[in-house]
């Protein structure tokens, strides 16, 4: 059971997130590269959304509730999607890095035109719009590093695990 690749993946998710309470850069966080690297290992589908989900609402619970999180959830899932469709067996690390790029540059883009949409802090209009972006750029450099770093450090680990069989790559049920 401590050898198979839910077990690893789930533990190396829920440390991951624990990172969200601990003191980081605005935005340097493992939301991203949690989706994707559930969706690349977990064979469950469903095991692959839920355990992303699952860890970030918990530290949500600490950090507190926002009315963004309903999307940033779908694109949790959205992302373990594309982790496991676009990765699934060929986890090389450009195509995570790539996969990472495309993810942040998504998550990126959605988030902020959200904020712009409900936040009330931007003029309704194309301006407005620049604006939030433009004001966002900083915080995109955090998640990019933070967003890169993590799925290298989740993908590095388990490349290495599984290359040293001390994880049993296929265990699970395919969904």
């Amino acid at each position: 059971m401590f050898r198979s690749t839910l077990f690893i993946t789930t533990v190396f998710i829920l440390i991951a997130a624990i990172t969200r309470l601990l003191p980081h850069p605005p935005n340097f966080t493992p939301i991203l590269a949690i989706s994707l690297f559930a969706g690349a290992y977990l064979s469950n589908r469903y095991l692959a959304m839920l355990i992303p989900v699952a860890a970030m609402f918990v530290a949500d619970i600490f950090l507190g509730f926002h009315n963004l999180m309903l999307p940033i959830y779908a694109l949790i899932i959205a992302m373990s999607f594309l982790g496991r469709s676009g990765l699934g067996e060929n986890r090389s690390a450009m195509r995570v890095g790539g996969f990472t790029l495309v993810g942040s540059v998504v998550f990126f883009l959605v988030t902020n035109f959200l904020v712009w949409l409900t936040s009330g802090m931007y003029a309704m209009n194309t301006a407005g719009l620049v604006q939030c972006y433009t004001m966002a750029i900083p915080f995109f450099q955090n998640q990019l590093a933070g967003d890169l770093f993590f799925s290298a450090v989740l993908f590095g680990s388990m490349h290495f695990l599984i290359s040293r069989d001390l994880v049993l790559a296929k265990v699970e049920v395919r969904n």
